[in-house]
This record gives structure tokens, sequence and C-alpha cells, in this order.
């Protein structure tokens, strides 16, 4: 049985408590964010191309979606103070390799043992956490506060790393991570009781086969997501042998998990309807919380931002995801029906990437753009913890963790679609437009020759010589076509996504069945470390 022990000693107060694994789980969603805390400045540290730097982040998410149903295995039968302070131990030991090394192939080890460390720690502390929320209420809030604060990493790890990164190398930030694990572990194994949080059971016929099939899996999936785009897909070896791994180790993966007793990921969950919605509506949000990458670059790429004033004006999204996340798990509590809010939040997405199309221009001022980051926020923010719950509850209890660890496996699949989708086009879409840029571009149109002059004449007013200036006003000229190519680019993209949230609202409305499930979060809980 379960040690009846209190988890905490009587002299920690409810708030440090609270307090202290707060200071836990920080640290393990910002190491996540580290890789988009600022791309360029890690390829350039590590000497590494934009896409190794986008791989490394899919193989830390990787190991953790692989990792999660074997490490309930390890949960249950290791003490969970003891638990805690091997995975600190870890993802501090993995810290300090990211900060000292310089190999690609070793940063890659060490992200996907991190993402391992990630998953122990944040298990044990989202644990810790709904063990001081007693009723299904406090659950299903604390459940939509957890995913808000997935939803807010990115902008925040962009707001609190932009200044080290200004005046640092990019390594220091592993270094900055040590020093954020050690405060919050060591006051958590203060106040924490030797206990057990589960019944003990022994460490036998654990399935490592299946959790190596299915992490190499995910692994190579993200590789083909991630470099098929840069390798010309499936004319390029790599790619080709990539996917026919994929398709032979999925086949051996099912029928493995059909032929065993006892399965690592049960099938069965696909037999439920609203699971197999739930988990597709998880897919195409995360769909478009990627697509939020548009706006974030052409903030850098067009108007110029740096990541600390990039991080300042990503403080309105934040803003509305709270919004959101405040009102969806109000909604949650009240057992109101699913789609009406699921409905509200993608119409909101719809508003925002429809607004954004009439913002996109090359000159633009960026307080223009804060109400449609608000309501961006409010969408995702409406939308995560309602789809992830509904998603769980869709099932038996006996299915709520392979539920839970494949709801992880979409989202995983999301996330690498989303990278993917944004590589492909904007690769051809930019290119198409910036060749019809240029060719409408002649010496022969007086609109042409006024731009050239006029680039010329203000480079020559800073004192630059004459044949110099016209050398850089036509690489101004050409500039200014990428520009365009890119404002381009971001609208065709944005207009697609538009499309795929009229298709998803327009299908919420016509399956009036998907009031059936009522939401229970007390037997069956949603995956706590994932993003």
């Amino acid at each position: 049985m379960a040690d009846h022990t209190p988890i905490f000693k009587s002299w920690a107060s409810e708030w440090l408590i609270r307090a202290v694994i707060f200071m836990n789980i920080l640290p393990g969603l910002l190491v996540f964010g580290l890789s988009t805390a600022s791309a360029p400045a890690a390829a350039g540290y590590y000497g590494i191309e934009p896409a190794d730097v986008q791989y490394s982040m899919i193989v830390f998410y990787a190991s953790l979606a692989g990792f999660f149903a074997l490490e309930r295995r390890f949960f249950i039968f290791i003490a969970s103070k003891e638990y805690l302070i091997i995975g600190t131990v870890l993802q501090i030991i993995t810290s300090y390799g990211c900060y000292v090394t310089h190999d690609l192939h070793t940063l890659l080890a060490l992200r996907f043992l991190q993402g391992m460390a990630n998953c122990i720690t944040t298990s044990v502390c989202l644990t810790l956490v709904f063990s001081r929320l007693q009723t299904d209420r406090a659950r299903e809030i604390g459940y939509s506060l957890f995913y808000g604060m997935l939803l807010c990493i990115t902008a925040f790890s962009t707001l609190v790393t932009a200044p080290i990164i200004d005046a640092f190398d990019y390594n220091v930030l592993y270094k900055w991570m040590i020093f954020m694990y050690v405060p919050g572990a060591v006051l958590l194994v203060l106040i924490m009781n030797k206990i057990r949080l589960n019944r003990k059971a022994p460490l036998y016929q654990l399935d490592w086969a299946s959790y190596v099939i299915y992490t190499t899996v995910l692994c190579l999936i993200g590789y083909i997501l991630v470099y098929g785009q840069q390798y010309y897909w499936w004319a390029d070896k790599r790619i080709v042998t990539a996917t026919i791994g994929v398709v032979m180790l999925a086949l051996l993966h099912i029928f493995r998990q059909r032929a065993l007793k006892r399965a690592y990921l049960s099938l069965d969950v696909f037999r439920y309807r609203n699971y197999v919605i739930g988990v597709f509506l998880i897919l195409i949000l995360y769909i478009c919380r990627g697509a939020f990458n548009v706006t974030t670059n052409y903030f850098t790429t067009v108007l110029g931002m740096d990541p600390r004033h990039l991080s300042y004006i990503l403080l309105a999204n934040i803003a509305g995801i709270i919004g959101g996340v405040l009102y969806s798990s109000r909604w949650i509590v009240m057992k109101r029906p699913m789609r009406w809010i699921w409905m509200g939040g993608f119409a909101l997405l719809l508003v925002f990437h429809l607004w954004m199309n009439f913002l996109f221009a090359s000159e633009e001022d960026a307080s223009s753009f804060i109400t449609p980051l608000i309501i961006q926020g409010l969408g995702a923010g409406m939308l995560m913890a309602p789809i992830i719950v509904y998603a769980i509850s869709s099932v038996p209890p006996h299915l709520g963790g392979t539920a839970s660890a494949t709801g992880v496996l979409f989202r995983f699949t999301g996330f690498c679609t989303s990278i993917a989708l944004f590589n492909y086009f904007q690769l051809y879409s930019r290119k198409v437009h910036y060749n019809r840029f240029l060719d409408l571009v002649t010496s022969l149109d007086p609109f042409v020759t006024a731009r050239l002059e006029g680039y010329k004449t203000a480079v020559t007013a800073k004192g630059v010589p004459a044949d110099q200036a016209a050398k850089i006003a036509n690489g101004l000229l050409y500039r200014s076509a990428d520009i365009q190519a890119q404002i381009r680019f971001s609208m065709d993209y944005y207009y697609l996504i538009s499309c795929l949230l009229v298709v998803v609202i327009l299908l919420i409305a016509l399956l009036p069945y998907l009031n059936r499930t009522v939401i229970n979060l007390s037997n069956n809980q949603p995956a706590p470390a994932s993003y």
C-alpha cells in the first residue's frame, strides 16, 4: 500500500510547499524551450545548422514521450524523494554536458538523456501538486493552469534568456539552468518525508524492447520532418532509409502490442470515437500553435526586433493565454459542453490569422499587434486543457495511462508537423514570390529607378563613395524584394491555416455527439510530463 505518512513535514506551510514545487517545475519547462530561445545563437555557438538545433529539441521531446509509459514503473518502485534526487542529478549532469560540449552528436545524446530526466522530475512534481488538490474541481483547475504554463513557456523563456544571450555565449544558458535546479531540489528534499506515493511494485518484466522500438520511431519521424526539406525529401537516401525504418518499426510495434498480454501502449484507445476526435484536435491545435512561429519570424526578420524586444511584445500573448486558461478552467468546472468552448477557441485563432493577414507589412507599429496577440493567446488558452482532459475522459479508467501517453504522441507529431510545414512553405512560397518580384525589377521601370536613387542618395549621405553606394543600393533593393517575399509567404501560410480552422470549426459544429463524454479526472489523469 501507499505510505500513510504525511508527504511533507509538519512545519512546512502550504504556501511554502506550493512555492517549492513550482521552483522544481519551472526549470523542467524552461529546459525544453532553450533550443527555441535563440536558434541562431545556438547554431552559431555549436557550429551547426538551424535544422540541427530544431532536431535537438525534437530528440528531447521524443525521449520524454517515449519514456513516459516506462517511467511509471520506476516511479512506483523508487521512493519519491530518492526518485526526485535521481532525476535532478541527471538534469544537472546533462546540463553541464551541454554547457561544455561542442559536438552535435554528443549534444543530441545529452538532450535525449535530458528528456528522460525531465520526465522523471516533472512526473514527481506534478504528482505532488495534485496530491494537494483533493477535489475534482481543484484537479481540473490545476491541470488547466499546468497546461497554460506550457503554452506560456516559449515566450517566457525568450523573455528570461534574451539578456543572458546578449551578454554571454549561448552555452551559459545551461550553466544558468544548473543553478535553477539546485535551490528548488534542495528545499523539496528538506521539506519532504521519506514516503511512497504509490504501492511498491517490483521491477520485473520491464518492456524495454517496446520502449526502444517506440522511441526510435519517434526520433525517425522527427528526423524526416525536420530534415526532409533540407535533403529534398525522398530524393535523398537518408530520408528514404528513415521512412523505411519508420514503417517497419511502426508495424513491428503494432503487432507486438497486439501480441503482448500487457501492452506497453494499448491500441484499444482508438476504439473510442471521441478519443480519436480529441487527439485529432490536439494535432490541429499544435499545428496552429506552430504557425505562431510565422509571426515571431516576421517580427525578427521584417521588423528587425531583437530577442529582448520580441519577448516584450510576446507578453501580450502570455496575458491572453492566462485569460483563456482561467475562462476554460471555469468552463470545465461548470461541466459545460466542450464543443462550444472548442468552437470559441478555434474561432479566436481564426480571427488572429485573418487579422494578421492585414497587418503584415514591411513597416508597422509594434502596438498594432497587441490585440491580435492577446486574441491568439485567448484562443490557445481556451483549447489546450479542455481538449486534453476531454480526450483522456473518453476512455475507461484502465486505459487512462495509455490514452495519456498516446496523447503525448499526437502532441509530438503535431509539433514536428508544424516545423515541417513551416520549413516547406517558407522555402517554396518565398522563392516563388521572390522570383516574381525580381521579374518585375527592370532598369526601365521608373519606380525601380527612383528606389535605387533613393537608396544611393541615403548611402552617399553617410559618406560612402559613389561607386560603392551603387552596389549597396542594388543590395538594398534585393533585400527589399526578400522582405516582400517573406511578407507574402506569411500571408499565404496564414491563409492556409485559416482554411484549416474553418473546416475544423464546421466539423465540431456538425458533431453533436461530442457532448456525450463526461469530464472525469478522478480515475483518468492527463500526462503530467508533456509539452
